[in-house]
């Protein structure tokens, strides 16, 4: 029987998923009035006065990270920049289902890097999944195909840029606040999207571009904090496989706002991709509850790496 905790945990990760997929679609409507860069970082910065309002309040603003963390931190904003821009630019020009079906590839990426990396202990079931997860993938791009969009590689790059930013989350030690990680992220991202901007022409903003904007970087920051209840108020193995009701939302607001209907293989590669992460966050639980009873912390600790790993 499901108990309370996780009920909850799945609600709030649902919820969450809403969150990130309102926050795309109000970039997208954007998109339509204000050239990329300038509005990346108007959001940063909108973005950052929320993250920052609330780390003030909790007196998590002020960090000196040690050096590790610094790297680290370094590490993360690379990868959080180059994700941004990488998705963004494919959400522009690509149906926001199937630029978000393309990202649900980040857990299975993540396993592989992290067996890659540092050398954690993958074995043939789970490399026999992420070979069909990246299937799935190829069948959602299609390259060569008949309606092929070549944005769809933007997307990949997205995927590349988010394992560097979750691995090096992984990293942190514990004595570095969340917010003040947040807060550093935002910041810098909205410093490069701004210094980028420059060199391109500005549109005008009016009030119905700063609501979009205002309402991306409340649904964006509503996400990120509904998504770390989820995994403080259930079973990560229980709660995590619904981040994928992302691609539920994606969808409905697709067709609802855009007038996108996703096509019979896209459906199927994302279904592919789905049930393989699925399979993914069960086997990795599987392996930290067996190095758990068997007293391998360590072990344990790397074999999580999937179920951490953020989906955005």
């Amino acid at each position: 029987m499901v108990s309370s905790d996780n009920l909850r945990g799945a609600f709030f990760m649902s919820v969450a998923m809403a969150g990130f997929v309102l926050n795309d679609t109000m970039m997208k409507l954007v998109f339509a009035d204000l050239e990329l860069f300038q509005a990346i970082f108007l959001r940063g910065l909108l973005l950052s006065l929320l993250i920052g309002a609330v780390a003030l309040a909790r007196r998590e603003i002020a960090h000196r990270p040690s050096r590790a963390d610094a790297r680290a931190l370094g590490l993360r904003v690379v990868g959080e920049i180059g994700s941004a821009v990488c998705f963004l630019t494919a959400l522009y020009h690509m149906p926001i289902a199937n630029a978000m079906a393309i990202i649900q590839a980040i857990p299975l990426a993540i396993t592989l890097a992290a067996a890659l990396v540092f050398g954690e202990q993958v074995g043939w079931r789970r490399y026999s999944a992420i070979a069909v997860g990246f299937t799935g993938v190829m069948i959602i791009v299609r390259p060569g195909a008949e309606g092929f969009n070549a944005y769809a590689f933007w997307a990949l790059g997205a995927v590349g840029f988010m394992v560097l930013r979750d691995l090096s989350t992984r990293s942190f030690s514990h004595a570095i606040p969340s917010l003040y990680v947040a807060f550093v992220t935002a910041i810098l991202t909205a410093a490069f999207a701004g210094a980028v901007s420059l060199t391109r022409a500005w549109q005008p903003l009016g009030l119905e571009q700063f609501g979009l904007l205002s309402a991306s970087s409340g649904f964006l920051f509503f996400g990120y904090l509904f998504s770390i209840k989820a995994m403080r108020a259930g079973e990560v193995a229980v709660v995590s496989p619904f981040r994928y009701t992302i691609l539920i939302w994606a969808i409905i607001l697709g067709v609802l706002v855009f007038g996108d209907i996703p096509d019979g293989w896209t459906l199927i590669g994302a279904t592919v991709v789905v049930v393989t992460g699925i399979y993914t966050f069960y086997r990795e639980r599987k392996l930290m509850r067996a190095a758990v009873a068997a007293g391998c912390v360590q072990t344990a600790e790397g074999v999580s790496a999937g179920p951490r790993s953020a989906s955005r």
